[in-house]
């Protein structure tokens, strides 16, 4: 088993995210999608977030991830989220993108 360590801490927290586009647009392909990546990259390295598998599809994107206990969930979804869809709003200005629902779990 991997676990991660921090100051006074010993974890092993992994955390299942999955966000739609709206309405289930596929809005989410060639250069688009390509492009979603790197930010969500750039925001997991910031705060410490380690991805252990990520799959972008069409209509949605699905995130495996480990995070430090000092982060609560919707925190890691909003900095993600929030990061990805600005920079996806500058390059292609399409109103798809966003949407209010998700799916959180832990593995």
């Amino acid at each position: 088993m991997d676990y991660r360590y921090g100051s006074h801490t010993v974890y092993k927290i992994q955390y299942c995210f999955v966000f739609v586009t709206k309405y289930r647009h596929q809005v989410l392909k060639g250069d688009v999608g390509l492009e979603v990546r790197e930010p969500i990259r750039q925001t997991c390295q910031a705060f410490e977030i380690e991805i252990l598998k990520g799959v972008v599809s069409r209509d949605h994107v699905h995130l495996s991830v480990s995070a430090p206990p000092s982060r609560a969930p919707s925190e890691i979804m909003r900095r993600i989220e929030g990061r990805s869809s600005t920079k996806r709003f500058e390059s292609f200005p399409l109103r798809h993108f966003s949407n209010q629902a998700n799916e959180r779990s832990t593995t």
